[in-house]
């Protein structure tokens, strides 16, 4: 199998700079990296480390100062912006660590789903029906008519996870998604992660929960000032 075949992302040399008047910050200094098709990958370092930059750039929501970021073998910095947009809409699913913003607080929780649906062109009907589906795959089909802050921290981010999975993304990109979880919690999500990545969904999760990554065995990254220091491959 050859490398666009097998890897779904392939990081060369990247390099992300932002500039103010008065400082410039290295956020990634060359940075390689290949990951396969359906892989579960975690991503760790000390705040400043450039590990969300990574998922920003791979998630076309930044493009790099240098470098290129190849998506099934194409190269997404050389996307227009109309095609860069639809990257995100098709390909990416976002799970964030802030409940804001994941869910809009004024829609219920499928009223959220079905809505972003909708805004990526689905019907109304096959959104609600998928987002009943995803819901109960989530295991919070009964809170379906429930408001974001009527939610547990738990139960937002297994919506999120839900309305990040409606446009059956090839990627799942999360960061820090149990970070104002309590432990119990955080391993509910991360193992939630795991089932959808099994299902066939490549997943980079950001996280500084070292216990869980290292109980869930999986490959795991550690960034130090935008360098990649250590690969670990899953199992280790």
């Amino acid at each position: 199998m050859n490398d666009e075949v097998e890897n779904i992302i392939e990081c060369d040399n990247l390099v992300r700079i932002y500039k103010t008047d008065e400082t410039e910050v290295m956020a990634l200094q060359g940075l390689d990296l290949s990951v396969k098709k359906g892989e579960l990958m975690a991503i760790i370092g000390k705040s400043g480390s450039g590990k969300s930059t990574l998922l920003n750039i791979i998630g076309g929501l930044e493009r790099p100062t240098v470098g290129k970021v190849l998506f099934n073998g194409r190269d997404i910095s050389t996307f227009s912006e109309k095609e860069i947009i639809e990257y995100r809409k098709k390909s990416i699913g976002f799970v964030w660590q802030k409940s804001i913003l994941n869910l809009m607080p004024y829609l219920n929780v499928i009223q959220n789903l079905v809505t972003y649906a909708r805004f990526n062109g689905m019907s109304k009907k096959k959104a609600y029906e998928k987002a009943l589906t995803l819901l109960e795959r989530v295991g919070i089909a009964e809170r379906k008519e429930s408001f974001p802050l009527e939610l547990s921290g738990g139960e937002q981010q297994r919506a999120a996870i839900a309305m990040s999975l409606m446009s059956d993304p090839e990627i799942l990109l999360a960061d820090e998604p149990t970070g104002n979880l309590d432990a119990n919690n955080a391993w509910e999500i991360m193992k939630l992660l795991d089932e959808i990545n099994k299902g066939g969904t490549t997943v980079l999760v950001v996280t500084h929960n070292l216990e869980i990554v290292k109980a869930m065995k999986k490959r795991v990254l550690t960034l130090k000032k935008g360098v990649l220091i250590s690969d670990e491959p899953a199992g280790e």
